[in-house]
């Protein structure tokens, strides 16, 4: 099993920044590929960023790309999500997710991670 636990979510106004992050327990930490999922109130989750096991490769969704950053310590086993020029789209409750077994393809998929946290609120206050 695994334990994920966000932490850093919170009100900000339009084209701030903030910064989520993600503790792991349960399971050899560099082993998982994590990634951060969204999802607004009548939307579908979705994926905005994901990050193999060694930082090496990262996922973006192109409604993110250049704004947000996925980065992980294996040290601290943790993964956070940097999110700056924040819009009001991306007022959100913001989920981290973990599996040993997803790949590059597939890292964008919900459905192949087991783990999940109990997710973080993401307001845009404006």
């Amino acid at each position: 099993q695994v334990q994920l636990v966000e932490s850093g979510g919170g009100l900000v106004q339009a084209g701030g920044s903030l910064r989520v992050s993600c503790a792991a327990s349960g399971r050899t930490f560099s082993s998982l590929v994590m990634g951060w999922f969204r999802q607004a109130p009548g939307n579908e989750r979705e994926c905005v960023a994901a990050i193999s096991t060694s930082g090496g490769f990262t996922y973006y969704a192109d409604s993110v790309k250049g704004r947000f950053t996925v980065s992980r310590d294996n040290a601290k086993n943790t993964v956070y999500l940097q999110m700056n020029s924040l819009y009001p789209e991306d007022t959100a409750v913001y989920y981290c997710a973990a599996d040993p077994s997803v790949t590059k393809v597939t890292m964008q998929a919900s459905r192949k991670y087991d783990y999940w946290g109990q997710g973080t609120q993401v307001t845009d206050s404006s």
